[in-house]
């Protein structure tokens, strides 16, 4: 009984799994642009549905999942000057700085006009005193060696000017 049991086990483990694939839609707009999307099409794209059949590797030939179309050499000059925006991030500071040019400032502990209250509190951490005047907010940090930095944000929360450093006059 236990040899049945064995050897329906191992028959089991052989048997070759089914290969997964899935449907999603084909969505081509007017001038011939196409996307592949599990959600559908927006109204002005003509839809079709498509297998997606994701072979093993080393299973066979790859399959493709649309011919692309030959252009003519006027249809690609004019591709290639073509620019599309999809989203910009709004940073609500007016995109002064670029995420590159955010993390290099965090990281050195520089404050630059661009960056928002979270930046400076991530670069400098928590202020040790902050003032509210007319809808501006300053951060005011002391340093070990008596020194200040004083950052001060608009009405958006976004730096204004320069920070500032003073140090403490000595008696």
């Amino acid at each position: 009984m236990q040899g049945l049991r064995c050897a329906a086990f191992c028959a089991i483990l052989l048997c070759p799994l089914p290969t997964l694939s899935s449907t999603v839609f084909r969505c081509e707009d007017a001038k011939g642009h196409v996307t592949f999307t599990r959600q559908g099409c927006p109204n002005e794209h003509s839809q079709s549905l498509q297998q997606a059949y994701n072979p093993t590797p080393g299973s066979g030939k790859p399959v493709p999942l649309a011919k692309p179309r030959k252009a003519s050499r006027e249809s690609k000059k004019k591709d290639e000057y073509e620019l599309t925006v999809i989203g910009v991030k709004q940073d609500g500071c007016g995109n002064l700085l670029s995420s590159s040019e955010r993390r290099a400032a965090i990281i050195k502990q520089q404050i630059r006009l661009g960056m928002n209250r979270s930046d400076v509190e991530s670069s400098l951490g928590k202020p040790d005193k902050v003032t509210e005047q007319n809808g501006q907010t300053r951060y005011v940090y002391q340093g070990k060696k008596g020194n200040k930095r004083n950052v001060s944000f608009d009405e958006a929360g976004c730096v204004k000017g320069k920070a500032k450093r003073k140090s403490a006059s000595k008696k």
